[in-house]
């Protein structure tokens, strides 16, 4: 499914209100920050000729972020960032606390390992076993509670206001907007990189990008806005059926509550609750809004764990496919300008963060599919 934004326009400004959330000065703060830490590198960014042949597309490129700091997905950037800060404002003797599908958490948890202070991380019911030992491996205390993602949202909220821990949350809400913003402005590096990398310098014409509760796509749309202005590339956010917070708000013209379980294989993505200052960027800048099933996630997993025509085999995670998904089908209807000449930009968002899911679905380990076997 794919809404059109009637709200967004190629002459809209990228004006002092959005500016007020992620702005130049945000995204070189960050790049100039993270690219000391040690272990960084700029992740790939994969040409894929053989798929975009057969999807009838120009040019397929895939920003790979299965390897940002050994942590498995571009969340590396984001909480770690703003766990950092914190620390340098406030110092070590603190508690840092998030909600997490995992890979957020993940982040929070690294970088309050490296930063020397306490983290509790609030895990709901659908996050794997595997990936709550992935964040209690750096040193968090985790804490399950029962219902979906923003039940847990809520719930470390609410702890944190009693015991006076500091939230580190990728979502924003009224009142609370600086550290998602921080948040925000770390993923904004993985752009910085996109824009470096492309072939010739040349930006793409569509980027499909991940939802979730919206700061990844934002923090993609904002710095492509800011450079490119009017002849920014098209931009569609992808989100699983079962959790599409940003289709839902964007069909109502307002944030809008998806409410229920929010169950999908796309776990990283399983958010009923936009990211409010996200959405303001989105909402102003976003043509489309696309939602994607989880069987063709689990079909792109295998198509890119195999190659197409000729193209290298990818570790690509649940969640790291929806944008492509998305393209894919909206290249099908003739939507939005795609066509055979249109160079298509995605985020691979994560990698294998649940091996044993990944397993699962693929057929065969991480480790195998990069070895070719």
């Amino acid at each position: 499914m794919l809404i059109v934004n009637p709200n967004a326009a190629p002459s809209n400004e990228y004006g002092p209100a959005l500016q007020a959330i992620l702005n130049q000065g945000g995204f070189e703060t960050a790049r100039a920050e993270i690219t000391t830490w040690p272990g960084y590198e700029p992740t790939p960014l994969v040409s894929l000729p053989g798929l975009a042949a057969a999807s009838g597309l120009g040019a397929i490129y895939y920003k790979d972020e299965g390897e940002r700091f050994g942590l498995g997905s571009f969340k590396a950037l984001g909480g770690a960032y703003a766990v950092a800060k914190l620390v340098r404002s406030a110092g070590k003797d603190i508690t840092v606390c998030t909600a997490t599908d995992g890979n957020h958490g993940r982040s929070v948890a690294w970088g309050a390992q490296v930063a020397g202070c306490r983290c509790v991380i609030y895990v709901h019911a659908h996050v794997s076993e595997g990936r709550q030992k992935a964040i209690e491996s750096f040193g968090a205390e985790v804490r399950r509670v029962t219902g979906n993602y923003d039940d847990s949202v809520h719930r470390a909220a609410e702890d944190s206001a009693a015991n006076g821990w500091h939230v580190v949350s990728d979502t924003s809400w009224p009142g609370y907007g600086e550290v998602p913003c921080d948040v925000m402005h770390g993923y904004t590096v993985m752009a910085g990189e996109i824009m470096d990398q492309l072939p010739d310098g040349k930006p793409p014409s569509h980027i499909f990008a991940q939802g979730g509760v919206g700061g990844l796509a934002a923090a993609v749309l904002a710095p492509f806005w800011q450079r490119y202005g009017a002849d920014r590339p098209r931009f569609v956010v992808a989100e699983p059926v079962n959790a599409a917070c940003l289709y839902e708000s964007a069909k109502a013209g307002a944030p809008t509550v998806v409410p229920g379980d929010l169950d999908t294989v796309m776990a990283g993505l399983a958010a009923g609750e936009v990211s409010l200052l996200a959405w303001e960027i989105l909402w102003a800048g976003c043509d489309g809004f696309a939602t994607v099933t989880d069987d063709t996630a689990r079909v792109l997993m295998r198509v890119l764990a195999d190659g197409c025509a000729g193209d290298p085999p990818l570790v690509a995670g649940e969640s790291a496919v929806a944008g492509l998904a998305a393209g894919i089908a909206v290249r099908k209807g003739d939507a939005l300008g795609l066509d055979g000449d249109s160079r298509l930009l995605v985020i691979g968002s994560e990698g294998a963060t649940d091996p044993a899911l990944y397993h699962e679905i693929v057929g065969r380990s991480a480790e195998d599919v990069r070895a070719g076997t």
